[in-house]
Parts: structure tokens; C-alpha cells; sequence
């Protein structure tokens, strides 16, 4: 089906889904201690990355603020998978990789120690995120959250001035904030700018603060023994980890939903069946490969597949993928992949109100006829 003939109302939902379906019985069998090897494979990357970084910050240097960032977005990287509970169904799995442990109490600062609530992220990344993925409900969705930027009399090159600066502080500007106010609304409908009771103790006390303390304070004076000049270039080599990290994840994660080519939906669906397709439809990946690959893209390459079985092991995505590609040929749903920076311009220029995003007021064809009979008895 051509681009300019598809209609995503024509869809057979239901028919796409049985075969989807096939796909995650073959990854839940196929699940095992191939799984954990890789699982702790890339641990000993992040951290062994995380101690270089911390060997070389006795003096400014980009090696060690490169090591550290690398390490911080591995912890990210394996708190997106493990939340997600996507190794709690591996054979034999430790406690501490589940979803129930990982990150969890005092183990927050062993396994994720971040500018996020561990609780805060899962519940708006897990449960807001990809149940409502391209709707208006949807917390992330970038072509609503920028709409003030987007209609802004303004240059394009201030415009992209602020998103080069969004980019490099997010998790603490965007994500922190965002997380907390979407935990302790949870079940509410409050405006966007109202902040609900307990928001600022809830962000400071338990996000901002533990995570300034352990990386700008107790980490540079982990080097006052070697002198004040230590001392301060750890400072220095951890506020550049943080700009970095910001930027590798903010470059992974903010074009995977955003692009004129993709979809944003008008409502919500009306059947697990059109959610998957919805996922498709709004949803790019990016270039994927072998370890090196998937790695530098922190697995986000894969992020159709992670779309539509969140709850799988990130070494499944590899061997799924091509399944998936080829089952959407089949059903005439289109399938996105194109390098990352592709879309990383094709994201900003959503971001920056050049172009916009596709819409669809009903996927599948149960949809449109539950439509058109609405429709017809108004």
C-alpha cells in the first residue's frame, strides 16, 4: 500500500494482532540464561565505563566526563528494560534484576541513582506513556508539550537555542518535574500548571537533593585528599557527565514518537488489538545491529518492538524485529526506520512548528464502524 493511499481506518486490527500475538509466544519460550548474560553484559560495560571516570577526574578532561555520562545512561538504560519488567519472567532470574527490587528503597541509589523518583518515572513512562502513546493524554508527547514554542514569534535559531538547552538538562528540567506531578496526580485531572499538594517537598527532598548530594557534593569530595584542584575538576567532570548523559538520552529518546510522518490519535483505542497498531503508527526505530549498535542507541533503536512488548528482555528486540517488519508489510501498516539523526531533525522540526504530525481519528476498521455508528445515533 502506498504512503498516499494508506488509511489507517482500513486496518484489519484484529487479524494483525492474532500473528502479533504468535510473535510473544515464540519470545516468552525462548526466554533464559542467555537473557542474564547479556543483561549483566552490558552492567560490566556501564560500570566499567562509570570507573574509568572516576579514576581520570582528578583534573577536567572529556575521557572522564565521556566514561561517566556513559555509565549514568547505563543505569538508565537497564532501569528503562528491568522497570518495564522485562527480565521479572526469565527463568531463574535474581531478585535484584526484577522489577519488584531493582531501583527499589535504599536500592534506588545502588542500581538508579538519578534526578527521578524511580516510582515517579515507571508510573509515567510505564503506565501514562505507553498505554496512551500519541495521544493528547500522552505526558511526552512533543508536538503538544512544544506547542508554545511551535506558535512563538521567534527565529528558528532561538528556537533551536532552547531545545540545545532542553537537551542538555532534561532529566532534571523536564523529566523530573513531569514524573512527580504525574505520580501525585495519579487518578486526577488537574491543569498543566497546577502543582498538586506535596510537589515541591516530593521533587527537592526526594529527587533533586539525593542526587545532587551523591554526584555534586560527595563525589568531588571523595578527591579533597589529592587537593582543592581535584576536588573541583571532579566537579567539573561530573556537571559535563550530566550534560552529556542529557544529551544521549534526549537524542535516543525525544524523535522515537515525533516526525510529519508519524501519527498522533485524536482519542483513545478501542481494543488492545488497535493500541498495537497505534504503537506502529506512532513510532519510529532506528538504525539496529549487533551489540555496538544497540548499545549507542541504549537498545531505543528497537523502539516499535519495545512498543509493542515492553515486557521482553532488550537482546529479544534483535531477534524480533525482522518478524515484526515483515508481518506489518503483510498487513499494509507502515513501518518506520531511519538513522537517528534522520529524525532527530525531523523531531526538531516538529518541536519548532515547521511541519506537523499526521492525525488519525480512528485505526482499524472495528473503529471506524463503532465511529460512524456514534456518528449516525448522535
Amino acid at each position: 500500500m502506498s504512503e498516499t493511499a494508506f488509511d489507517p481506518s482500513q486496518i484489519d486490527c484484529e487479524a494483525f494482532y492474532a500473528e502479533l500475538r504468535a510473535i510473544r509466544d515464540e519470545v516468552e519460550a525462548s526466554l533464559g540464561d542467555e537473557d542474564l548474560r547479556h543483561l549483566r553484559k552490558i552492567e560490566r560495560i556501564g560500570r566499567a565505563a562509570t570507573a574509568l571516570g572516576v579514576a581520570t577526574a582528578w583534573a577536567p578532561n572529556p575521557i572522564s566526563m565521556a566514561a561517566l555520562a556513559l555509565g549514568r545512561s547505563t543505569r538508565w538504560l537497564l532501569m528503562h528494560h528491568i522497570g518495564h519488567r522485562g527480565y521479572d519472567r526469565v527463568p531463574d532470574v535474581p531478585p535484584e534484576y526484577t522489577s519488584r527490587v531493582f531501583a527499589t528503597g535504599l536500592r534506588r541509589f545502588i542500581d538508579w541513582p538519578d534526578w527521578m523518583l524511580p516510582e515517579a518515572w515507571k508510573y509515567e513512562h510505564n503506565v501514562l506513556h505507553h498505554s496512551r502513546t500519541g495521544e493528547l493524554r500522552d505526558p511526552d508527547l512533543i508536538e503538544r508539550n512544544a506547542e508554545k514554542l511551535r506558535s512563538a514569534p521567534l527565529p528558528d535559531g532561538v528556537k533551536l537555542g532552547a531545545l540545545g538547552f532542553l537537551a542538555v538538562t532534561w532529566r532534571s528540567f523536564y523529566y523530573a518535574p513531569n514524573t512527580v506531578r504525574a505520580l501525585l496526580t495519579r487518578g486526577k485531572e488537574m491543569a498543566d500548571d497546577v502543582r498538586p499538594p506535596g510537589y515541591a517537598r516530593t521533587l527537592w527532598l526526594e529527587g533533586y537533593l539525593p542526587y545532587a548530594a551523591l554526584e555534586l557534593v560527595l563525589f568531588p569530595a571523595m578527591y579533597l585528599p589529592l587537593g582543592p584542584l581535584a576536588s573541583l575538576s571532579a566537579l567539573v567532570n561530573s556537571l559535563g557527565a550530566e550534560a552529556l548523559t542529557n544529551l544521549h538520552t534526549f537524542l535516543v529518546v525525544a524523535p522515537n514518537h515525533t516526525g510529519e510522518d508519524l501519527y498522533r490519535f485524536d482519542g483513545p483505542a478501542s481494543s488492545t488489538a488497535e493500541v498495537a497498531v497505534r504503537q506502529i503508527l506512532g513510532t519510529a526505530n532506528y538504525a539496529t545491529g549487533g551489540d555496538l549498535i544497540d548499545y549507542a542507541h541504549l537498545w531505543l533503536n528497537y523502539q516499535i518492538e519495545h512498543h509493542l512488548f515492553p515486557d521482553v528482555p532488550m537482546l529479544r528486540y534483535r531477534a524480533i524485529q525482522p518478524k515484526v517488519k515483515a508481518l506489518c508489510e503483510k498487513h499494509g501498516i507502515p513501518y518506520l526506520q531511519e538513522g537517528l539523526f534522520t529524525r532527530v531533525k525531523k523531531m526538531l522540526s516538529i518541536a519548532v512548528g515547521k511541519t506537523s504530525m499526521k492525525r488519525a481519528s480512528s485505526v482499524g476498521r472495528t473503529a471506524r464502524r463503532a465511529a460512524t455508528a456514534q456518528t449516525a445515533t448522535a
